[in-house]
């Protein structure tokens, strides 16, 4: 899936997955040091005010059961939110001697620091003077417990838990938003070169180039390279259209030059299979058949070679009905195991070349009868429908292949079961004289057998 996606976004992707990466690699070391500090320094800060509070504290009678307490306990414990408890050295509470809804710790047991219902506890032991004249001073020992709510800790460790996340999300998302723009920038000339070769796909201009970055880079030498294969490709073009044309020329003028001494040919075979007997006549109808078969073999050549080089068809007003009728009676003379029947009768007038639409006809007829067994039906039919001259050449024989349909209509290829009866011309001849006619040509079934259908346009005064 990852390389289905563009290049740009592969780009941007990568740069914010590596930099995800290094953040959380950053925010994980960084969150476990400032982790690590923020206890050892908030255990200290504890230890230190439990231990100043040891040094600064006092305890004076006022009265038979009063006692003041300085510094007193609910300022020093504010700035902390600490609480605190004083005992007895007999550990039994001191009256008066705990802040405000200081919670119960239990009883001091050892000096030191402890954790106990969501508190850090320091346990300090002192032993306090009541006065300052020696001889009258009394001694007593007490217990302080110093107690911090470790939610504190807690709350601040959680909320830079909470930064490290926002700075690897946010700065994961900048650096793919810094990736798709850096991407976008760099992939720039590569886009520039694509638009460039679309539009030299799409209007097919050899003299186009593709633009070259300023910068000598891979991205230069790509463009580079590109134009010299576009040199290349139009000059190997160039090559095969001269070959091409050098080709259709050669056939066009061969075909030309052999019409008129076959047609010497055939007139000289047909005086002499007429004068002669026997073998010899039978020798010399066979070279009149072949010489035949050359003779249309040239003039289909030289139909492709005029189509090939795009000349003007020189048209008149025809009857398409009336040449499909001659055409059909010149190919039925050369069957009696088919039957063939013209349909129709009403003129279908269009413009265009007699003798090529002709050969258009017969070569449909004689396709047909060529490829299916005798006594198979061929109708033939001219029609108008929908502003166009329609003819359709049908059978009831086996049909023709799926897979033979795709080429059927190209030069030189034959259908299945051909043995030297075809020039592999025919159909190719009705698909150039269709499309020169302005037309197409395709084949359809018939249920059974097959059915070519020819559309031209009619003549442009029946039109509307």
């Amino acid at each position: 899936m990852f390389d289905r996606i563009s290049i740009r976004w592969r780009l941007a992707l990568v740069s914010a997955g590596l930099t995800f990466l290094i953040l959380c690699a950053f925010a994980a070391l960084f969150g476990s040091l400032t982790t690590s500090r923020l206890r050892s320094d908030f255990v200290g800060d504890t230890a230190d005010a439990a231990s100043r509070l040891q040094e600064r504290l006092t305890i004076t009678p006022t009265a038979p059961t009063g006692y003041r307490i300085n510094p007193p306990l609910e300022l020093y414990a504010a700035p902390n939110n600490a609480a605190i408890r004083l005992f007895w050295g007999d550990r039994k509470e001191i009256p008066g001697g705990a802040t405000p809804q200081a919670p119960q710790l239990g009883l001091p047991v050892s000096q030191g620091t402890r954790e106990a219902n969501g508190f850090l506890i320091e346990t300090r032991y002192a032993v306090l003077s009541s006065g300052d004249d020696a001889a009258q001073t009394l001694r007593f020992p007490i217990w302080i417990e110093y107690a911090r709510p470790l939610e504190d800790l807690e709350r601040t460790i959680n909320r830079l838990r909470l930064l490290l996340v926002i700075g690897v999300v946010g700065g994961s998302l900048l650096a793919l938003l810094g990736g798709m723009a850096l991407a976008r920038r760099s992939l720039r000339p590569i886009t520039d070169l694509t638009a460039t070769a679309q539009e030299i796909a799409r209007t097919r201009d050899p003299d186009r180039h593709v633009p070259e970055p300023s910068t000598d880079d891979e991205v230069a030498e790509l463009a580079r390279t590109f134009d010299e294969m576009l040199t290349s490709l139009e000059a190997s073009r160039q090559e095969t259209e001269g070959a091409l044309v050098r080709q259709r020329e050669f056939v066009a003028d061969a075909s030309h030059e052999l019409r008129t001494p076959l047609t010497s040919i055939l007139a000289n075979l047909e005086l002499l299979s007429d004068g002669l007997e026997g073998d010899r006549k039978e020798a010399a109808s066979a070279a009149l058949r072949s010489s035949q078969r050359m003779r249309r073999i040239v003039a289909d050549l030289l139909l492709l070679a005029r189509s090939d080089d795009q000349q003007p068809i020189a048209r008149q007003r025809v009857d398409l009905m009336q040449i499909a009728a001659e055409a059909t009676a010149e190919a039925g003379a050369l069957t009696s195991n088919h039957r063939l029947v013209v349909v129709g009768d009403a003129p279908v007038i269009v413009d265009g070349d007699r003798d090529e639409l002709h050969r258009l006809v017969i070569n449909l007829v004689e396709n047909a009868v060529r490829h299916t067994p005798a006594g198979t039906d061929v109708e033939i039919a001219a029609i108008v429908d929908n502003g166009d001259a329609v003819l359709t050449v049908a059978d009831n024989g086996p049909g023709i292949p799926d897979e033979q349909r795709a080429r059927i209509f190209e030069r030189f290829v034959r259908r299945s079961g051909d043995r030297g009866s075809s020039t592999g011309l025919g159909l190719a001849i009705v698909r150039t004289v269709a499309d020169g006619h302005g037309g197409s040509v395709k084949v359809e079934d018939a249920d059974p057998g097959s059915k070519f259908v020819v559309r031209l346009p009619l003549a442009a005064a029946l039109k509307g």
